[in-house]
C-alpha cells in the first residue's frame, strides 16, 4: 500500500474492550493459517482476522508505520475498561531487516483481540464506522467469546541447508576477519539459512504453541506468517517505563550437569565473547540517547554493571537489561527505529556494516532479526528482534535464519557450529508430536 495516505483514505476505527471470565489457552482463538499472537509464561494477546493491514517498504518504512498509525489514533475510539497493556486498540507488526529487502514489512489491525496481562482477561472488539469520533458511544450488547477454533493438521517439516552452505560460510567469515583487521568494522552478523514446507492447509499453531511450551522465558510472537520465540526484547514501553535486554555472547547448553557448569563457566570467562556482548550493549545505549533531544533529565538510562548469564533450554546468552524513560515527544516505533539494527544482529559500526552484511550473505533476510511486536492506542507496546523462529508463507514454504557474531578472534568453524542450537526451537517446533 501506498503508506502516504490522507486521513480519508485510513479507517476510522473504534475499540471496545471489556473484562472477561479466564478464557484458557489464547491460542485457540487464533487463526490457523494466520496467527497473530504475543505471548510469555502463557499470558499476552491473540488477534483474530484483520480489519486493516499497511504495508511499508524502504529506509523510512518504521516512521512511516508510525505516520499512518498516529492518523488512525487521531480518527479512532477507544473505550478500555480493562487498561492493561494490550488492551484498547492494537496493532500487531513485523519490520524488514533492511531498507533494502524485498519483502514488506506490516501493521495489521485484528477484528478482535483477546488477552491475558497482570491478572486480568479482556476483548476487545474493533469495529470500522464511517461516523465521526464524536458520535456516541457503540450499543452495549453482552461480551460473547470468540468461537474456538479446533486444531487443524499438523505443521512438520524437516529443514534442510539452503543457500550459505558450510563452505560459503566460512568463505564469508575469514572475509569479515580480514576486513575487521583492516579496520572496516569492529563486528559484523553473520547468518545462514534453512528450508522446509509444511502443508499448505497445516494450522501454524502447533508451531506457536510448542515454542511457547518449550521455551516460556522467550517472548512467542506471530505476525504475518512470522513465527518464533525471541530471548531479546527490543525495546518495551508501558507508560513512560523504557526497557530493553540486549543478548551478545553465546554457548550451546551442556548435554549433562557437569558439562552445562562448564560452558556456562566459559561464557562468563570468554574474552571474545565479552568483548562481542559490549559491542552490542555500547550501541544499544548509544541510539536510545540519540533519540533524547529534549534534553529531558528523566530520560536518564542505566544497564546492567556486568551482563548476567541467561540460560534457555538450547544456549547460555551473556544479557544485559537497560531502563530508562520515555523521552517526551516519543513512540515506542521511534525507540524501535532509533534501536534497530543492534549490534548484536548488525554490527558495529551500524553503518559500515549493514552493507556488508548484504555482500556477504546470499540471500534476503527478510524480518529476520527485525523488530516484532505490537503497540496500542494508549501509547504501550513491547518489540522484541525476531530470532528463533521462520518466515512461513501461504504456500507452506519455511524459511528460517541464524546467524552469531564476528569479532577479532572469532573461528570459522565455531561459528558456524554455533549456529546450531540457534536453529533448534525453530527445528523442534516443526517436528511432529512423540507418539
Amino acid at each position: 500500500m501506498n503508506t502516504k495516505l490522507s486521513d480519508s483514505a485510513l479507517p476510522r476505527l473504534r475499540a471496545r474492550t471489556r473484562p472477561i471470565s479466564d478464557p484458557g489457552d489464547l491460542l485457540r482463538f487464533a487463526e490457523p493459517q494466520d496467527p497473530a499472537v504475543w505471548l510469555r509464561r502463557g499470558d499476552g494477546i491473540v488477534g483474530g482476522g484483520c480489519l486493516w493491514r499497511g504495508e511499508f517498504q524502504g529506509e523510512s518504512r518504521i516512521r512511516d508505520a508510525r505516520e499512518v498509525w498516529d492518523a488512525i489514533l487521531a480518527q479512532a475510539r477507544v473505550e478500555d475498561a480493562v487498561r492493561v497493556p494490550g488492551s484498547g486498540l492494537v496493532a500487531f507488526g513485523a519490520f524488514t531487516f533492511a531498507a533494502s529487502s524485498g519483502y514488506a514489512s506490516v501493521l495489521q489491525i485484528p477484528q478482535f483481540i483477546i488477552g491475558r496481562m497482570d491478572g486480568k482477561s479482556f476483548l476487545t472488539e474493533l469495529f470500522v464506522t464511517d461516523s465521526t469520533v464524536g458520535s456516541g458511544p457503540v450499543p452495549t450488547v453482552p461480551v460473547r467469546l470468540p468461537l474456538i477454533i479446533p486444531d487443524g493438521p499438523e505443521a512438520v517439516t524437516d529443514l534442510e541447508p539452503g543457500e550459505m552452505t558450510q563452505e560459503r560460510h566460512r568463505e564469508a567469515v575469514e572475509c569479515a576477519l580480514s576486513r575487521i583487521e583492516q579496520g572496516e568494522f569492529t563486528k559484523i552478523v553473520i547468518s545462514r539459512d534453512q528450508h522446509g514446507k509444511i502443508e499448505p492447509d497445516a494450522d501454524r499453531r502447533h508451531i506457536v504453541r510448542r515454542l511457547a511450551n518449550t521455551y516460556p522465558e522467550t517472548w512467542t510472537y506471530a505476525v504475518d506468517g512470522l513465527i518464533g520465540a525471541s530471548p531479546e526484547m527490543l525495546v518495551r514501553v508501558l507508560g513512560r517505563s523504557v526497557t530493553a535486554r540486549v543478548l551478545a555472547g553465546t554457548l550451546p547448553r551442556g548435554a549433562n550437569e557437569a558439562d552445562d557448569a562448564a560452558a556456562k563457566r566459559a561464557l562468563a570467562d570468554s574474552a571474545k565473547n565479552r568483548v562481542e556482548h559490549k559491542f552490542a550493549i555500547d550501541s544499544a545505549i548509544e541510539s536510545l540517547r540519540r533519540l533524547d533531544t529534549h534534553d529531558d533529565p528523566d530520560t536518564g538510562l542505566t544497564a546492567s554493571p556486568e551482563p548476567f548469564l541467561l540460560g534457555l533450554p538450547n544456549v547460555w546468552h551473556l544479557a544485559s537489561d537497560i531502563r530508562g524513560t520515555l523521552p517526551q515527544g516519543s513512540s515506542v516505533l521511534d525507540l524501535v527505529e532509533a534501536l534497530h539494527p543492534t549490534a548484536a544482529v548488525g554490527g558495529t559500526p551500524r553503518k559500515k556494516a549493514m552493507p556488508v552484511i548484504d555482500e556477504l550473505e546470499p540471500f534476503d533476510r527478510r524480518r529476520y532479526a527485525g523488530p516484532a511486536g505490537w503497540l496500542s492506542a494508549s501509547g504501550d507496546g513491547e518489540w522484541v528482534v525476531a530470532l528463533r523462529g521462520a518466515e512461513v508463507d501461504a504456500d507452506g514454504s519455511v524459511t528460517a535464519f541464524a546467524g552469531g557474531g564476528i569479532v577479532a578472534g572469532s573461528e570459522a568453524a565455531d561459528e558456524f557450529a554455533e549456529t546450531g542450537p540457534k536453529f533448534r526451537p525453530i527445528t523442534e517446533a516443526l517436528k511432529p508430536l512423540a507418539e
